[in-house]
Formats: structure tokens, sequence, C-alpha cells
């Protein structure tokens, strides 16, 4: 199968039927395709065709599936990109994947311009919708323009072995890379997922989430597509705003970080909201404290589905289960199709229950990562696909994320594993966010270091905190520096980047302004 197929299969067999409601408008399964056909005659119209690539600098709107799909029709691969990231940053994917193509909106004309002008081979930025009025260019393009022209015969469909999207991963570890994901990687996700999970044509999936995301593309809109479902599309995350959604649009799935979930649980609503559409919530993105999700489904009485996968496995590798057990502090068993294993440090599997990294095998791993042949055949040493996490399996089965292998503490020789800790420091009623990361110690290697966001309206000292740990967790693991903070620094997705943090902390040690009370 093709990307388009989600589309075009949905079209022949429920012309009819509802696939997208944004702003309250609705799109019918027939009207999408048709908005596609439309966006893949104007790139064609602009000279692209098979294997060239097309940013999209796109917030949440129905733009972002017409060039999306719209790329895949004409064998291109769409490279969707952050719409805060500033121009260098931007620059530097551009430049990798080798674009030709932009498609932006008015609000990020400026923004794609200055990008583009240090890209040479960009040939020219579709703007759907109006620019403001001091910014002109002559390689800026309205919509309604791409789509003047001859008729125009489109490139010959692509192969299920193509390389569709692009996705720059968060670059945790120096500069992002190009995960290459084809058809077939994103397809059988979909057919993964949908496997896992009895999605049906009656669900409706709130999405919040941004949609150049990995997470939001596969779960939010291609499932959305594949199960005969329909997309509830949101510009962003708002509490009041997505209460509503759920309400006035029935929706049944709603996908979210821990972040998003933690605001609901302490959102305090204006009045209650007919929230019984909603069957389960789908949490992936970010490490989960079990104590948030105890406390979300007392509170919503809806389960929540706990996954995980990394952008190179499509993403998704492993999720609970609706039917069947769900294991608190797991994010479930692998997919079907999907293979899982624990491998030490010389590729050997190691035994049940203990830790090594997570390595994946299955046809939703990617093609490898653009213009980086090393970094592909390190990755994907013995034909297994090394996430970089640190996990473990259940006799079940059933996996469960330690850590990020480069997460990871050493104390005095000894491994302590952040989430460990964070878990701990989460269950304490005043704590509302926390991340532990480890300073520079001279003697001890690593300093247990935890920031803490305490909830509004509560106090807590650090030698409380301290002591909470003590009781729960070995000397070596309790926190020996407890700073407290207003809000840690976030992704786009809400989690929170520790190498930011860590970068803010080192840089305030050395002018001596890092204090903990």
């Amino acid at each position: 199968m093709l990307l388009t197929d989600l589309i075009d299969d949905r079209a022949r067999s429920i012309p009819g039927s509802d696939v997208l409601i944004f702003r309250d408008e609705v799109t019918s399964a027939s009207a999408l395709q048709a908005e596609v056909q439309t966006a893949a005659l104007a790139l064609a119209r602009q000279g692209i065709g098979v294997g060239d690539r097309v940013a999209l600098l796109l917030p949440n709107c129905p733009a972002f599936l017409w060039f999306y799909f719209g790329a895949a029709r004409i064998g291109a691969a769409a490279v969707p990109a952050n719409p805060v990231l500033k121009p260098a940053e931007l620059q530097y994917m551009w430049r990798d994947a080798d674009v030709r193509l932009v498609v932006t909106v008015g609000t990020l004309a400026a923004n794609s311009l200055a990008a583009a002008a240090e890209v040479a081979s960009i040939q020219r930025i579709i703007c759907v919708g109006d620019p403001p009025a001091d910014v002109t260019s002559p390689l800026l393009l309205s919509l309604d323009d791409a789509k003047l022209g001859d008729e125009q015969t489109l490139p010959p469909a692509s192969n299920e072995g193509d390389c569709a999207v692009i996705i720059y991963t968060s670059g945790t570890t120096g500069r992002p890379k190009g995960a290459m994901l084809s058809h077939r990687n994103l397809v059988r996700n979909v057919q993964q997922v949908c496997a896992a999970i009895p999605f049906s044509p009656t669900d409706r999936f709130l999405t919040v989430l941004p949609l150049f995301h990995s997470f939001a593309a596969t779960v939010c809109m291609n499932t959305a597509l594949g199960c005969g479902g329909s997309i509830v599309l949101l510009e962003g995350f708002h509490p009041t705003r997505t209460l509503e959604a759920i309400e006035r649009h029935r929706s049944t799935v709603f996908c979210a970080v821990p972040a998003i979930l933690q605001a609901l649980l302490h959102f305090p609503a204006d009045r209650d909201y007919d929230l019984s559409s909603l069957r389960a919530f789908v949490s992936g993105g970010a490490p989960l404290p079990a104590s948030t999700l105890e406390a979300i489904e007392a509170k919503f009485g809806v389960p929540v589905l706990e996954g995980d996968g990394p952008t190179e496995c499509s993403p998704v590798t492993s999720v609970n289960r609706l039917e069947g057990p769900r294991k608190i502090r797991s994010v479930g068993p692998p997919l079907p199709g999907v293979a899982i294993a624990i491998l030490d440090e010389k590729n050997q599997h190691v035994a049940t229950g203990e830790v090594g990294e997570i390595c994946v095998r299955g046809d939703n791993v990617m093609l490898g990562y653009l213009n980086l042949p090393e970094a592909t055949a390190e990755a994907m040493a013995g034909d297994w696909y090394h996430t970089g996490d640190l996990g473990r399996l259940d006799e079940e089965g059933y996996l469960y994320i330690v850590d990020r292998k480069k997460d990871m503490l050493l104390v005095g020789g000894l491994n302590v594993y952040p989430r460990e800790v964070e878990d701990v420091l989460m269950a304490h009623p005043a704590v509302m966010e926390v991340a532990v990361v480890g300073l520079p110690d001279s003697l001890r290697g690593d300093e247990v270091t935890a920031v803490v966001v305490v909830r509004p309206g509560e106090e807590i000292s650090r030698r409380t905190l301290v002591s909470w740990c003590r009781e729960r967790l070995a000397n070596y693991k309790t926190p020996r520096r407890v700073i407290f903070r207003h809000e840690l620094p976030r992704g786009a997705t809400g989690k929170v980047v520790k190498r930011l943090l860590l970068k803010e902390l080192e840089l305030e040690s050395v002018q001596g302004d890092l204090t903990e009370d």
C-alpha cells in the first residue's frame, strides 16, 4: 500500500463519510481526496516530482493534510518542521534534505523567506493564506496562483519502499537527524496499531498534538483515516477548548503527552463537560508517571493506554491494550508484526526481567538516516534498530522503559535511572513536575539533581523532599541537590528537554547563581 491509499480507499468505499473536523467545518472523504489531488497538481506545476523534498512549515490545519498526502501522491517526500523553529534551525534541515519547495501559511511567510534565502535548492514557497503586506519576494506564491496552469499529468505513483516522509529527530545528542520513513513503514504502522487496538469507523480522534510530530501524524491522522474514523483537529492544546471539543464533537480517542494529561488533571473547569463519548486516552512521547495515570483514570473514568516508540519506528512499537491486561508503568507488549528485544552492549539477549537496550525489528523501522550512512549502520547494528532506550521485558512480554541510555547517571560507579527517581518525587502530593539530571561531581561522577515544580498553593522544602526519597530509594539514588523552578524547558510536544535544562543549570553553576531553595 501507498500512504495515499489511506485516503483513496476511504473515498472509494465511503465517499460521504466525515474524515476531518476543523473549526466546526466538516470535510468528507471525497472532498479531502479532491483537496489532496489539487495540492499534488499545484506541486507538480512548480516542477516537483519523484524524489523531490517538500518542506511543510504549517500549524495544525487542513493544508497540512493536503500537502502531506499531496507530496506522497507525486512521489515526493514531505519534510515537516516545527513552526516555532528559527531560520537557522530550518536552514540546517532544509539544506540537509535538499528541499526544493516550502509550503507555509501567511503568518510564517517571513520566517520561511528568511530561512529559504540561505538554502540554494529552494525554488518556491507556496503560501496558504495572505502574508503580511510588507512580506514580498519572487519566491513567494499564493496557493491560488500555485493552482493555476495548464492541465498537468501527475508523475507516476510511488513504490511502497520509496521515502514518503522525512522527520528530523529532536537532536538530543548533537544535530537533528532526518529519519526516512517509507510508504510501507507508515502504512504498516497504521495496520499494526489498528491490530492492537480495535479502533472503528465510529471513532473520532481529538488531535491537539502538532501534526509535524510522528506521534500525531501516525496515531491521530493516519490511523484515524486507516480505521475509517475521523480527525477532530485543533490548532493546539488549551484545556477549555479541548473539553469543549470532546463535548461538541463527541470525540472518542484523545492522544496526549503526559504534560497535557497533567494540565487536564489540575485544570479548574468552569463547568461540568459531557465527556461520556470518550473511551480512551492514548499517552506517548514521554514517560507517564504512574500517579498521573491513576489520577486521570480516577477523574475521568476512562482508561489510559500508554505506548512507546521512536520516530525511527514510524513511531509506535508497543502499547497497552483496551482489551486484556493493562500494566501500570509498562508501555505494553509489542504491536503485532513488531519484534522487541532487550540486548546488552555485545548485542546479546539479556535474561527476562534484566535491563538492556530496547531494540526493534519490523516493517515500521525506517529506511535510515538521510545522508548519514555511518549513523544508520550504527543504529541498525545486527539487523535491529537500537533505540537508545533502556528497558526490560517481563514474562508476558510487556515492555518497561527504564530510561534513556544517554540519560542514565553513574554515581560512584553505580547506575541511577532518572525516571525511577522522578516517579518517586512525582508521588509526593506537593510536586507537580520534576526532571532529574546529573551535574558533574569530581568524586562521585554524577550528582543526582532534581529540578522540581511545586503545585500552586503548595510549599515544600528541599529537606522534606530528600527525606521522602530516602524512605523510598537507596542513598546513592537520592537527590543530593533539589532545585525549584516555576517551569521546565519543553519541546514542541510538551516533553521536557533535559539537554536545555542541563545547559541552564551548568551556566548558573558557573555564574554562581545556582540555588536550591
